[in-house]
Protein backbone atom coordinates (compact mmCIF):
# COMPACT_ATOMS: atom_id res chain seq x y z
CA UNK A 1 0.00 0.00 0.00
CA UNK A 2 1.54 3.23 -1.50
CA UNK A 3 2.49 5.80 2.01
CA UNK A 4 -0.11 8.31 2.56
CA UNK A 5 0.60 11.79 1.73
CA UNK A 6 2.34 14.37 4.35
CA UNK A 7 -0.92 16.26 4.41
CA UNK A 8 -3.43 13.00 4.98
CA UNK A 9 -1.29 11.68 7.73
CA UNK A 10 -1.57 14.78 9.80
CA UNK A 11 -5.37 15.40 8.86
CA UNK A 12 -5.88 11.65 9.87
CA UNK A 13 -4.19 12.53 13.34
CA UNK A 14 -5.95 14.76 14.01
CA UNK A 15 -9.61 13.34 13.31
CA UNK A 16 -8.17 10.36 15.21
CA UNK A 17 -7.22 12.34 18.18
CA UNK A 18 -10.48 14.14 18.14
CA UNK A 19 -12.38 10.77 18.23
CA UNK A 20 -10.05 9.37 21.14
CA UNK A 21 -10.93 13.25 23.10
CA UNK A 22 -15.08 12.08 22.28
CA UNK A 23 -15.92 11.14 25.91
CA UNK A 24 -14.23 14.15 26.87
CA UNK A 25 -15.86 16.66 24.33
CA UNK A 26 -19.22 15.12 22.86
CA UNK A 27 -21.45 17.38 24.74
CA UNK A 28 -20.45 20.27 23.33
CA UNK A 29 -22.00 19.20 20.32
CA UNK A 30 -24.85 17.65 21.87
CA UNK A 31 -28.42 18.39 19.97
CA UNK A 32 -29.71 17.19 23.54
CA UNK A 33 -28.17 19.67 25.36
CA UNK A 34 -28.66 22.51 23.27
CA UNK A 35 -32.62 21.78 23.72
CA UNK A 36 -32.16 21.40 27.45
CA UNK A 37 -30.45 24.68 27.28
CA UNK A 38 -32.92 26.50 25.50
CA UNK A 39 -35.48 25.35 27.46
CA UNK A 40 -34.25 27.07 30.74
CA UNK A 41 -32.51 30.02 28.21
CA UNK A 42 -29.68 29.32 28.48
CA UNK A 43 -26.65 29.94 25.99
CA UNK A 44 -24.36 26.79 26.22
CA UNK A 45 -21.46 24.60 24.77
CA UNK A 46 -23.25 23.45 21.55
CA UNK A 47 -25.19 26.11 21.21
CA UNK A 48 -21.40 28.61 21.28
CA UNK A 49 -20.00 25.80 18.71
CA UNK A 50 -22.88 25.25 16.18
CA UNK A 51 -22.89 29.15 15.94
CA UNK A 52 -19.28 29.05 15.67
CA UNK A 53 -19.25 26.64 12.89
CA UNK A 54 -21.67 28.21 10.93
CA UNK A 55 -20.00 31.54 10.89
CA UNK A 56 -16.18 29.44 10.11
CA UNK A 57 -18.06 27.73 6.59
CA UNK A 58 -18.57 31.79 5.67
CA UNK A 59 -14.43 31.20 5.31
CA UNK A 60 -13.44 27.57 5.20
CA UNK A 61 -16.82 25.62 4.38
CA UNK A 62 -16.74 22.35 5.65
CA UNK A 63 -13.42 22.32 6.61
CA UNK A 64 -14.09 21.36 10.30
CA UNK A 65 -15.82 18.21 8.90
CA UNK A 66 -12.80 17.25 7.49
CA UNK A 67 -10.16 17.77 9.72
CA UNK A 68 -11.67 18.31 12.62
CA UNK A 69 -14.53 16.37 13.47
CA UNK A 70 -14.48 13.31 15.79
CA UNK A 71 -17.20 12.00 13.71
CA UNK A 72 -14.82 12.11 11.18
CA UNK A 73 -12.14 9.81 12.76
CA UNK A 74 -14.77 7.11 13.39
CA UNK A 75 -15.66 7.09 9.62
CA UNK A 76 -12.61 6.98 8.29
CA UNK A 77 -11.45 4.31 10.96
CA UNK A 78 -14.37 2.14 9.56
CA UNK A 79 -12.99 2.32 5.84
CA UNK A 80 -10.57 -0.87 7.35
CA UNK A 81 -13.89 -2.44 7.58
CA UNK A 82 -16.11 -0.95 4.67
CA UNK A 83 -14.27 1.28 2.01
CA UNK A 84 -17.29 1.15 -0.32
CA UNK A 85 -18.84 4.86 -1.50
CA UNK A 86 -22.09 5.59 0.00
CA UNK A 87 -24.85 3.22 -1.01
CA UNK A 88 -27.94 5.28 -2.37
CA UNK A 89 -28.77 9.12 -2.05
CA UNK A 90 -28.75 9.36 1.48
CA UNK A 91 -27.68 13.25 1.63
CA UNK A 92 -31.52 14.53 2.31
CA UNK A 93 -31.57 12.48 5.93
CA UNK A 94 -29.89 15.12 7.99
CA UNK A 95 -32.04 17.72 6.72
CA UNK A 96 -35.10 16.08 7.64
CA UNK A 97 -33.94 15.40 11.48
CA UNK A 98 -32.23 19.08 11.27
CA UNK A 99 -35.27 20.59 10.89
CA UNK A 100 -37.59 19.24 13.24
CA UNK A 101 -34.76 19.85 15.93
CA UNK A 102 -33.85 23.10 14.62
CA UNK A 103 -38.44 24.00 15.42
CA UNK A 104 -37.60 22.34 18.36
CA UNK A 105 -34.63 24.68 19.98
CA UNK A 106 -36.47 27.59 18.93
CA UNK A 107 -39.93 26.72 20.34
CA UNK A 108 -38.59 26.23 23.56
CA UNK A 109 -36.09 29.21 23.60
CA UNK A 110 -39.75 31.16 22.79
CA UNK A 111 -41.39 29.54 26.12
CA UNK A 112 -38.36 30.31 28.32
CA UNK A 113 -38.57 33.83 27.22
CA UNK A 114 -35.49 34.28 25.15
CA UNK A 115 -31.72 33.40 25.98
CA UNK A 116 -31.25 35.37 29.41
CA UNK A 117 -27.72 33.92 30.47
CA UNK A 118 -24.50 31.85 29.17
CA UNK A 119 -23.47 29.24 30.60
CA UNK A 120 -20.95 27.00 28.38
CA UNK A 121 -20.51 24.21 30.73
CA UNK A 122 -24.38 23.52 31.49
CA UNK A 123 -25.11 19.67 31.89
CA UNK A 124 -21.18 19.15 31.61
CA UNK A 125 -20.46 21.20 34.64
CA UNK A 126 -17.23 18.64 35.66
CA UNK A 127 -15.74 19.47 31.96
CA UNK A 128 -15.77 16.16 31.14
CA UNK A 129 -18.93 14.70 29.28
CA UNK A 130 -18.67 11.34 29.76
CA UNK A 131 -18.22 11.19 33.95
CA UNK A 132 -21.35 8.96 34.85
CA UNK A 133 -22.79 5.43 33.64
CA UNK A 134 -25.45 6.63 32.04
CA UNK A 135 -23.50 9.31 30.06
CA UNK A 136 -21.66 6.16 28.60
CA UNK A 137 -24.75 4.57 27.28
CA UNK A 138 -25.85 7.94 25.42
CA UNK A 139 -21.99 7.61 24.59
CA UNK A 140 -21.92 4.04 23.24
CA UNK A 141 -25.48 4.36 21.23
CA UNK A 142 -24.10 7.27 19.77
CA UNK A 143 -20.48 6.04 18.51
CA UNK A 144 -22.71 2.43 17.84
CA UNK A 145 -25.28 4.57 14.95
CA UNK A 146 -21.91 5.87 13.54
CA UNK A 147 -20.12 2.84 13.26
CA UNK A 148 -23.28 1.30 11.91
CA UNK A 149 -24.24 3.80 9.15
CA UNK A 150 -20.02 3.56 8.02
CA UNK A 151 -20.47 -0.07 8.15
CA UNK A 152 -23.71 -0.87 5.97
CA UNK A 153 -24.15 2.02 4.13
CA UNK A 154 -20.96 3.05 3.06
CA UNK A 155 -18.01 5.83 3.68
CA UNK A 156 -18.87 7.96 6.23
CA UNK A 157 -22.51 7.52 5.96
CA UNK A 158 -23.01 9.40 9.40
CA UNK A 159 -22.07 12.27 7.51
CA UNK A 160 -24.49 11.91 4.56
CA UNK A 161 -27.45 11.11 6.97
CA UNK A 162 -27.84 11.78 10.15
CA UNK A 163 -25.18 14.98 11.01
CA UNK A 164 -26.70 17.98 12.99
CA UNK A 165 -23.92 20.02 12.25
CA UNK A 166 -23.38 19.70 8.78
CA UNK A 167 -26.49 21.66 7.75
CA UNK A 168 -25.23 24.37 9.80
CA UNK A 169 -21.98 24.73 7.37
CA UNK A 170 -23.69 23.66 4.43
CA UNK A 171 -25.72 26.83 5.22
CA UNK A 172 -22.67 28.82 5.87
CA UNK A 173 -21.22 27.81 2.45
CA UNK A 174 -24.25 28.71 0.45
CA UNK A 175 -24.10 31.95 2.40
CA UNK A 176 -20.39 32.61 1.29
CA UNK A 177 -21.43 31.36 -2.67
CA UNK A 178 -23.82 33.89 -2.55
CA UNK A 179 -21.58 36.31 -1.37
CA UNK A 180 -18.73 35.36 -3.34
CA UNK A 181 -15.95 36.22 -1.12
CA UNK A 182 -12.93 35.14 -0.92
CA UNK A 183 -12.76 32.30 1.27
CA UNK A 184 -10.90 28.29 1.32
CA UNK A 185 -11.68 26.50 -1.84
CA UNK A 186 -10.79 23.71 -4.18
CA UNK A 187 -10.25 24.36 -8.01
CA UNK A 188 -9.04 22.70 -10.95
CA UNK A 189 -7.22 22.76 -13.91
CA UNK A 190 -9.35 20.82 -16.51
CA UNK A 191 -7.27 20.99 -19.38
CA UNK A 192 -4.58 18.97 -16.91
CA UNK A 193 -7.05 15.98 -16.28
CA UNK A 194 -6.24 12.51 -17.38
CA UNK A 195 -9.52 11.18 -16.52
CA UNK A 196 -7.74 8.49 -14.23
CA UNK A 197 -10.50 9.18 -11.76
CA UNK A 198 -8.46 8.41 -8.10
CA UNK A 199 -9.92 11.79 -7.13
CA UNK A 200 -13.18 9.60 -7.54
CA UNK A 201 -12.11 6.62 -6.34
CA UNK A 202 -10.51 7.83 -3.27
CA UNK A 203 -12.79 10.71 -2.20
CA UNK A 204 -14.02 10.11 2.04
CA UNK A 205 -17.59 11.49 1.13
CA UNK A 206 -18.11 9.73 -1.93
CA UNK A 207 -18.35 12.27 -4.35
CA UNK A 208 -17.88 12.26 -8.31
CA UNK A 209 -14.68 14.08 -7.70
CA UNK A 210 -13.71 13.73 -11.43
CA UNK A 211 -17.10 14.75 -12.69
CA UNK A 212 -16.54 18.21 -10.81
CA UNK A 213 -13.50 18.58 -12.53
CA UNK A 214 -14.82 18.17 -15.59
CA UNK A 215 -16.78 20.76 -15.00
CA UNK A 216 -14.57 23.27 -13.90
CA UNK A 217 -16.60 24.03 -10.33
CA UNK A 218 -15.30 22.15 -7.54
CA UNK A 219 -18.33 22.95 -5.78
CA UNK A 220 -20.63 20.08 -3.95
CA UNK A 221 -22.60 20.52 -0.20
CA UNK A 222 -21.04 17.62 0.75
CA UNK A 223 -17.49 18.35 -0.04
CA UNK A 224 -15.50 18.69 3.32
CA UNK A 225 -12.09 20.07 2.27
CA UNK A 226 -10.31 17.15 3.08
CA UNK A 227 -7.89 17.50 0.41
CA UNK A 228 -8.12 13.91 -0.75
CA UNK A 229 -8.52 14.54 -4.10
CA UNK A 230 -5.58 17.08 -4.12
CA UNK A 231 -3.03 14.60 -2.82
CA UNK A 232 -4.24 11.77 -5.14
CA UNK A 233 -4.05 13.54 -8.26
CA UNK A 234 -0.99 12.81 -10.20
CA UNK A 235 -1.11 15.81 -12.49
CA UNK A 236 -1.80 18.24 -9.41
CA UNK A 237 -5.14 18.68 -11.14
CA UNK A 238 -6.40 19.95 -7.94
CA UNK A 239 -5.19 22.27 -5.40
CA UNK A 240 -6.63 24.79 -2.42
CA UNK A 241 -7.15 28.21 -3.11
CA UNK A 242 -8.51 31.16 -1.07
CA UNK A 243 -10.32 33.06 -3.50
CA UNK A 244 -13.58 34.32 -5.09
CA UNK A 245 -15.13 31.08 -6.94
CA UNK A 246 -15.53 31.14 -10.31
Amino acid sequence: MAQLALRQRIRKALIIVSLLLFPVIMNYFSPYVIIDGASQGIVNGSLIVFGLQFLSALFVGRLWCGWVCPAAGLGEASFAIDNQPVRGKVDWIKWLIWFPWLAIIVMMVVRAGGYQKVDFFHLTESGISVDEPFKYIMYYIVVGIFLALSVFVGRRAGCHTICWMAPFMILGRKLRNLGNWPALRLKAETEQCINCKKCTQNCPMSLDVNGLVQKGVMEHSECVLCGTCVDVCPKDVIHYSFSKGK
